[in-house]
């Protein structure tokens, strides 16, 4: 009885002992590993029974309260494998077929999910390896923990059984990380393109992402990237005879919708690409990619201002066919989607362009100031190789001179340039530099240094002339040239000192001269106009006397023409007479003789004279010695009878009131003009007369 006692219990013991082995609770976020410990050999080298062979059971327990016969049955619980925010979750399969020779990562299918299934992934010959497809953010999925091991940032989750991977790990049961695997953690984060900050400009950079993928069938030989469909869609548009511009357009668009931008891989090999640099970038976004298969890099986009243009040279893209004529012999213009220097540049915009085969030459299009100075220009550094040109003169003094050259590059004739001389710094630190600098150094050093100061400004329009002539060659404007300063040896400035010194002396003594001439004038203009009213008073009186002049001057000629009227007259009249007289006297002398003619003629000028044959004034007596004082009374006696001679006034006594006697008024003496010839009171009488 007893024993049948113990039986009984021994047989509940090892009941319940059995019973509570074969109840499993799987927690909500767990699976549940099967493993069948008695059962048929698996086939080949698969881990995973899927048919009830021992080993690993392709079916898991999920979360619940199960029953599994212990101990045929073992069950061992995993978690989920989960993927935080913000990163992404690797797979790895450690069961299916081997992977093709070369193949990096397994080929994926549309059935295999997110691969929470691995009896339809082992039946859809799902292949061992790196799986192409990544778990998404926040993904929390049952997976099968010896079949797939899922990497994140933080956990690898899964069992190791590869010999090659346990390898990587502590032991088979350890845990390990994603170094194991040799990657870093942070390339399981999402790629973010988005603008990255600078700390120069405080401001941020527009950024793209320069994809570089590891798996795909090789490029053709002289390629350097890949491009889904090659370059046909160009043949295509140039057969349409589309504009540059719209072509351009395309090239720098991308085709990346076509495997979601490189999320899915095994879409991106099914549209022909191939392993190495992608020509199409990735823009701003969040992208999951499988950093096995997937390398990201970040580059500046290409970004063109106001005022610049970009050339393009392409170094992907059709055969290079040259468009720029037999003229241009610096090279080679394509059309946009050839190899070479685009003929048509790109104008103001942001473009997202790979700068592993596209080749953005900006070429200011603006006034472009270069200086050959200390200074740099603030919009462009192109000048930042330029320093003050040194030249020597004809006596041997060494010059320092700041130079400003304004350039301009026409838009349409940027790929032209850029095509002769390769980048816009070439130009300067080539071309510039030289054709400047050598100029500078050949004029002074044929000039003598005061010369050169001197003829500063005829130096600028020279260089301008022969920099304006050099560009030219480039097809390049030339819009000034400007000798900002000169800087001068010190001995010269000593001498240019002293002698400006003395020049400005002399013109301190010029100014002084001329205050002292200007003093002068200004006090002889002060003593004409305190004497203005005299000399005003003078003037008129010259101009009276000139005027009366004139008007005596008149009168003479006048008087003179009538003298000379009347005696030509009094002579005719004369003449008249005579010849009448002489007529009357041949008569005579005819009737009478000459005797009696004498006597009769004699008788008649005595009878009409008008002197009386006695004197008036018989003044006698005396003797002989009074003769003289007899012979002036005798005519002082005829002057009072006649009037001419005037006894003397009768001086009155004081008793006897007189008149006063008035001095007769002078007669005005009347002025003879030099030179002139006045007649006398005779003629006048004997004119009036």
């Amino acid at each position: 009885m007893l024993l049948t006692t113990a039986l009984g219990l021994i047989v509940v013991l090892i009941a319940l002992l059995f019973l509570s082995n074969s109840i499993k609770v799987i927690g909500p976020t767990e699976v549940g590993l099967v493993t069948k410990r008695i059962g048929k050999k698996l086939p080949g080298d698969n881990p995973i029974a899927l048919n009830g062979e021992a080993g690993y059971q392709a079916d898991l327990l999920m979360p619940g309260l199960k029953f599994v016969l212990w101990p045929i049955y073992s069950v061992k619980k995993f978690p989920w494998a989960q993927v935080p925010a913000g990163e992404i979750g690797l797979v790895i399969s450690q069961v299916g077929k081997p992977l093709p020779i070369g193949a990096k990562s397994a080929k994926y299918k549309k059935e295999f999910g997110s691969f929470t299934n691995v009896r339809s992934f082992l039946e859809q010959d799902g292949e061992k390896g790196v799986q192409r497809p990544v778990l998404s953010p926040g993904s929390l999925v049952p997976i099968h923990p010896v079949a797939f091991l899922v990497i994140t940032k933080r956990k690898v989750y899964g069992q190791l059984i590869s010999p090659e991977l346990l390898q990587r790990g502590d032991n088979a049961d350890g845990p390990i990380s994603c170094s194991a695997f040799g990657l870093e953690p942070k390339q399981l984060d999402l790629v973010r393109i988005q603008p990255k900050p600078t700390e120069e400009s405080q401001g941020v950079v527009d950024m793209v992402g320069i994809v570089t993928t590891y798996e795909g069938d090789p490029l053709p030989s002289g390629l350097i990237a890949s491009r889904l469909g090659d370059f046909d869609d160009v043949k295509e548009m140039e057969g349409k005879n589309m504009k540059d511009a719209e072509v351009a357009e395309v090239l720098l668009g991308n085709k990346n919708d076509l495997h979601n931008n490189y999320q899915d891989y095994q879409a991106f090999l099914e549209h022909g690409g191939k392993i190495g640099l992608q020509h199409d970038p990735l823009l701003y976004g969040a992208y999951a990619l499988n950093p096995f298969l997937v390398r990201v890099e970040m580059v500046p986009m290409l970004i063109v201002r106001q005022g610049e243009v970009a050339v393009i040279k392409g170094y992907v893209g059709l055969s290079t066919e040259d468009t720029s004529g037999e003229g241009f012999k610096f090279g080679s213009l394509v059309k946009p989607g050839h190899r070479g220097i685009w003929r048509e540049p790109l104008r103001t915009g942001k473009y997202p362009v790979n700068p592993r085969i596209y080749q953005a030459e900006i070429v200011p299009t603006s006034i472009l100031t270069l200086n050959w100075a200390e200074a740099v220009s603030q919009a462009h550094n192109l000048d930042r190789q330029l320093s003050q040109i040194q030249a020597k003169s004809r006596e041997g003094f060494i010059f320092r001179i700041d130079l400003q050259v304004q350039i301009h590059v026409p838009d349409t004739k940027a790929p032209r340039v850029i095509s002769t001389v390769g980048t816009m710094q070439n130009l300067v630190n080539e071309v510039l530099q030289a054709a400047v600098g050598n100029h500078f150094r050949d004029k002074l050093q044929s000039m003598e240094a005061v010369k050169f100061i001197e003829q500063r400004q005829a130096v600028q329009l020279e260089a301008e002339a022969h920099i304006k002539q050099q560009l030219e060659k480039y097809e390049i404007e030339t819009k000034g040239v400007y000798i900002q300063d000169v800087i001068f040896p010190e001995e010269l400035v000593v001498v240019l000192k002293e002698r400006e010194i003395a020049n400005q002396e002399i013109a301190t003594y010029k100014m002084q001269q001329t205050a002292e001439t200007t003093r002068i004038d200004m006090e002889k203009a002060r003593g004409q106009a305190d004497m203005q009213a005299e000399l005003a008073s003078s003037e008129v009186g010259v101009v009276i006397q000139t005027n009366n002049a004139n008007a005596r001057k008149q009168e003479a000629a006048g008087e003179a023409a009538y003298i000379r009227e009347t005696g030509a007259a009094k002579g005719a009249e004369v003449e008249s007479i005579g010849l009448a007289h002489a007529k009357a006297y041949a008569s005579q002398v005819s009737a009478l003789g000459q005797q009696g003619t004498m006597f009769v003629n004699i008788a008649a000028s005595l009878a009409g004279g008008k002197q009386p044959f006695m004197p008036k004034v018989l003044v006698g007596g005396g003797n002989g010695n009074n003769g003289s004082l007899d012979g002036l009374f005798a005519t002082l006696i005829e002057q009072f009878q006649s009037g001419k001679l005037a006894l003397p006034a009768f001086v009155p006594t004081e008793k006897e009131p007189t008149e006063e006697v008035k001095p007769a008024p002078a007669e005005e003496e009347e002025t003879v003009p030099a030179g002139k010839i006045m007649p006398s009171p005779a003629i006048k009488k004997n004119a009036e007369e």
